[in-house]
């Protein structure tokens, strides 16, 4: 079965990335409204949960020199990702996403002040990018498999 395509297929320019293929190309899907929701949902949280990562480790609850704050590289590697509609980030992302759960829900449970609460914030934008990104995939799978039966019946 081809993979369902929203955005361009090449590297290209960052403009050229926001735009959608031709409508005639095999396996495009036109961005229905609930897709473009969970795709700026999980741009968004992934966002936040950058800036959480980098503000904890570096200005509000800084752990020795800092070093911890590379917890957040995967997170902005996915955002290229996620801009252009790849499908396999949003999957990987969901997957990864729970390294950021657990460490929130160990560091909300052992640590006091407000590492304590950084690490429940930390567990709640984690949970909302691993729903984003989770709603994305469903959706974008169940309108490929519709637009291929749609072409497979005419």
């Amino acid at each position: 079965m081809p993979a369902m395509q929203i955005g361009p297929t090449g590297l290209g320019a960052a403009a050229a990335s926001v735009t959608p293929p031709p409508a005639g190309s095999p396996g495009y899907v036109e961005p229905t409204r609930e897709l473009k929701l969970a795709r700026w949902a999980s741009l968004w949280f992934c966002f936040c949960l950058i800036v959480l990562c980098l503000a904890w480790e570096l200005v509000l609850a800084p752990t020795g020199r800092g070093t911890l704050a590379v917890k957040a590289l995967p997170l902005v590697l996915a955002l290229p990702g996620l801009w252009r509609w790849r499908l396999y980030t949003s999957r990987w992302l969901s997957l990864a996403v729970w390294l950021y759960v657990i460490e929130g829900l160990v560091r909300g449970w052992s640590d006091r002040g407000i590492s304590q609460l950084l690490g429940l914030v930390e567990v709640m934008l984690a949970v909302a990018l691993f729903v984003a990104c989770a709603l994305q995939v469903r959706w974008r799978l169940r309108a490929g498999r519709s637009a291929l039966n749609q072409a497979a019946s005419t």
